[in-house]
């Protein structure tokens, strides 16, 4: 315990004093704010241009004067951005130590590999939980600036009440949070086993982005893939359908098995990635 300790202020004082860090925790809240920002800017400019030519419709989106879906529309990219820079920074850390020789200074004070890794694995879920608070505070109060909270009404009735939106809008920040373990895990393991800190980052992004783009095509067995969950650029997440809930529409179905594996199966794979990444990190040379 005391190796871990050790190694866990090693891993904070380094990250108070790093760029790095910033870009990890203020990223995705920066990303979420300019989204938000550039979204009113051009609504305001279409209703500039519909009051020149006389239009005053906006296509017949019962939800459009709510901010609860452009909230969820900003979270959805926030979170996608985090778990990228989540997966590039797990990547990166362990590896770039190893190039530096940092890791070899950790050990020389009684910090066991096994130790170093769940230190940094730790370390890394509290800098993705500081960004996602940041992130979400944020998103909420600036949507609400912008726009108006309210339930969804279209010709005097109510589609979809505020409670219904709250409960929709939680859920589905549940589930798009719990793959984001996993995508740490991932990360570490990749750093582990690669031979340099350029190598690692360039792999476990590029795996990412490949596993984004072929998921699709997987069937039922994507499932079984915490990647699968993840709000990401070729989304399947049920944050994803919350945007459209929210916005009153009723077409959107919902898979019960799915999202029970949301719940099971991330959790298990982060589990065995990590305990991957310390197999290796105690029989890898350093």
């Amino acid at each position: 315990m005391d190796g871990f300790i050790t190694a866990l202020k090693a891993e904070w004082f380094v990250a108070l004093r790093s760029n790095t860090t910033r870009i990890l925790v203020l990223l995705p809240m920066l990303v979420v704010l300019v989204r938000l920002l550039l979204v009113k800017l051009a609504e305001t400019g279409a209703m500039a241009r519909d009051a020149l030519i006389g239009n005053s419709g906006f296509g017949g989106d019962p939800g459009l004067t709510s901010s609860y879906g452009y909230l969820v529309d900003g979270f959805n990219t926030g979170i996608t951005l985090l778990g990228l820079t989540l997966a590039g920074q797990a990547a990166y850390s362990f590896a770039y130590d190893r190039d530096t020789g940092l890791i070899r200074h950790l050990l020389i004070r009684r910090c066991s590999r096994t130790e170093l890794t769940l230190a940094k694995l730790v370390h890394l879920l509290l800098m993705a939980l500081l960004s996602l608070l940041l992130l979400l505070v944020s998103g909420w109060l600036v949507a609400g600036m912008l726009w108006e909270y309210g339930p969804v009404v279209e010709d005097g009735y109510e589609l979809i009440s505020m409670v219904e939106i709250h409960r929709e809008i939680v859920l589905g920040l549940q589930l798009a949070v719990i793959p984001l373990p996993a995508v740490i895990a991932f990360g570490l393991l990749v750093s582990v086993l690669a031979q340099s800190a350029a190598q690692a980052l360039s792999v476990a992004l590029g795996v990412t982005l490949a596993v984004d783009v072929f998921k699709s095509l997987l069937g039922d067995a994507a499932n079984y893939l915490y990647a699968t969950f993840q709000p990401s650029l070729l989304d399947q997440s049920y944050l994803g359908e919350v945007s459209r809930i929210v916005r009153g529409y009723s077409d959107v179905l919902l898979d019960e098995k799915a999202l029970l594996l949301n719940y099971w199966v991330p959790l298990p794979q982060m589990i065995i990635l990590a305990a991957l990444a310390i197999f290796f990190a105690n029989r890898k040379k350093i």
